[in-house]
């Protein structure tokens, strides 16, 4: 998919998204559909700004999905999009993990969406852990999102997903 506000697609042995868009989310699925699940990917910048999105969606059900991001400064994230609004669980604000290799350096994350429990992992170490009973199924997928500024470019590879 390539519009003016960005790109989605295979490219270099990934998957790439560049979103050139400003406060824009990009994220694909395999239209699939699943209730428990671990999500796993290694990503990497490509360029942009280091203040950016980066991660996977597990529940997707069409408008509404958990998401567990990082940024390429250093912050990650995890909540839920529900209602046109994105709300942090567990957290009321990006936090900062020495975890998150920064810049254009590749990074693994980890989303487990097992019954009421969300549990974020990134580079092998577990960061987050709520509980939340609002969605109960849905799609899985990846994504990449600006901030104030455009131009993230972000290719995903070793996508995998699994039901425990």
């Amino acid at each position: 998919m390539r519009t003016d506000g960005g790109v989605m697609d295979y490219d270099a042995g990934g998957y790439r998204i560049l979103v050139n868009s400003l406060q824009t989310n990009f994220w694909t699925t395999p239209h699939k559909s699943f209730n428990d699940v671990r999500i796993e990917v290694d990503h990497g910048k490509l360029a942009g700004p280091d203040e950016n999105r980066i991660g996977l969606v597990c529940r997707f059900n069409g408008s509404d999905y958990y998401f567990f991001i990082i940024s390429s400064d250093g912050f990650y994230g995890m909540g839920i999009f529900s209602g046109g609004k994105a709300m942090l669980l567990g957290q009321s604000e990006m936090l900062s993990s020495e975890s998150i290799n920064k810049g254009l350096a590749i990074n693994h994350l980890r989303a487990d969406c097992v019954g009421n429990t969300l549990t974020f992992y990134i580079n092998g170490f577990q960061v987050a852990q709520a509980q939340d009973a609002t969605l109960g199924s849905g799609d899985v997928g990846m994504l990449a999102g600006t901030f104030s500024t455009p131009g993230v470019d972000i290719i995903f590879d070793n996508f995998v997903v699994l039901q425990p």
